[in-house]
């Protein structure tokens, strides 16, 4: 049912975590599965320094969030705000058509940081 990299990353989740006083956080979740994503972001020069979650759900849900994190640590705020699920779904060499919702929150998840950095630091330009 899932890929090699699916379980790798459900098994061994990358940036699991939060970012202690973090420059944005983005909390998105799906009422009728019940998943929810907590993305925690560090910004430097421009980019995502750091990005850490924390999520519950299933185990797509869980490596959808690890990639999407190794995927956007390094980008630039627009790079990062571009992100797709079919991007973070496609990375993890695909998923099966009833969970790509999960792929869907973790790019929300970083969107949502990223807009809240925007409003915490309403200094910064947005492209």
């Amino acid at each position: 049912m899932y890929t090699d990299k699916v379980m790798d990353h459900f098994e061994n989740p990358r940036n699991m975590g939060a970012i202690e006083n973090p420059d944005g956080v983005g909390e998105v979740g799906n009422p009728t599965c019940g998943d929810m994503m907590r993305i925690s972001i560090r910004v430097a020069d421009g980019k995502l320094a750091d990005v850490k979650f924390k999520t519950l759900g299933c185990a797509a849900a869980i490596a959808t969030s690890s990639m999407a994190t190794e995927m956007a640590k390094g980008m630039t705020l627009d790079e990062a705000l571009a992100m797709t699920r079919n991007n973070v779904a496609e990375a993890l060499g695909g998923l099966p058509p009833e969970k790509l919702h999960c792929s869907n929150l973790a790019a929300d998840g970083i969107h949502a940081a990223i807009e809240d950095y925007y409003a915490r630091h309403p200094e910064a330009s947005k492209s």
